[in-house]
């Protein structure tokens, strides 16, 4: 398979360390990186680019909910005309930062709340979609499979990216489970490997009861903000490669994709 591993990165804020960012941009190819709404600030942004960039790792903006003592994971409801100018700010902010550092931003990935929501709700996955292809209709839209995100994004045309995630468990509906209940995240690294290779051998997403909901995916999603983030992401790296997958930065396996 033409695969791609991404983080959720540049989630750090002032003196507040969040992550290993430093680390995690050695093996994977892609960067979600905070835009200052959930996480982030503008040093944290150019800091996370500029190592982005020494790594050859692809960025994408990772826009949230404006909720920084609650990490974005707290649900809010906007007026759409609110939503979109803050998502459009969140993307103009990251990609301002990756010009001046000679680094594109090439993905958009929504954070937490904001994409639970959108992967339940069409309206509101119709808003964030219609934001991002009026800002650039060229970025890719990288959203979790079986979602009503991806939904949004391929009925609107926009380059579509399906990911999965390594550290997360999932209901019956392909929906994430709750991190309010028992087993809503893998925490071992082994155990994070055997749910991606689960996937894998089941060409598709393998719930936390066992069923298989069938669906293709492109990128594999290790969260940056657990304990374990770096050694899962090394030996889900090393396991694909063994396996004789290629890892890819998106815009490269995008263009494979198509070609």
């Amino acid at each position: 398979m033409l695969l791609n591993l991404n983080a959720d990165l540049g989630e750090s804020f002032g003196p507040w360390p969040m992550g290993d960012d430093a680390r995690l941009l050695n093996v994977v190819n892609s960067a979600n990186i905070a835009c200052g709404f959930h996480a982030g600030d503008p040093l944290v942004m150019s800091t996370t680019i500029d190592a982005s960039k020494r790594a050859g790792v692809s960025i994408g903006a990772h826009p949230g909910f404006p909720d920084l003592q609650g990490f974005g994971r707290r649900s809010m409801v906007l007026p759409d005309g609110e939503l979109r100018a803050m998502i459009q700010y969140q993307l103009a902010a990251l990609d301002g930062l990756g010009r001046c550092a000679g680094l594109p931003m090439t993905h958009v990935k929504p954070h937490g709340a904001l994409n639970n929501m959108a992967c339940e709700d069409r309206h509101l996955a119709d808003v964030i979609v219609a934001a991002v292809k009026h800002y650039d209709p060229d970025l890719i839209f990288l959203a979790p499979a079986l979602s009503q995100l991806a939904a949004a994004a391929e009925d609107s045309s926009l380059p579509l990216a399906l990911e999965v995630f390594a550290d997360r468990a999932y209901t019956a509906s392909g929906s994430l489970v709750s991190r309010l209940k028992p087993g809503a995240v893998l925490e071992t690294a082994s155990a994070c490997i055997t749910h991606v290779q689960a996937m894998i051998d089941a060409d598709g997403i393998v719930t936390q009861s066992g069923e298989i909901l069938p669906t293709p995916f492109h990128s594999i999603c290790v969260h940056g903000d657990t304990a374990h983030a770096v050694d899962t992401a090394r030996q889900i790296r090393a396991a694909l490669l063994n396996q004789g997958h290629q890892l890819l930065g998106l815009p490269v396996l995008m263009a494979r994709r198509s070609s």
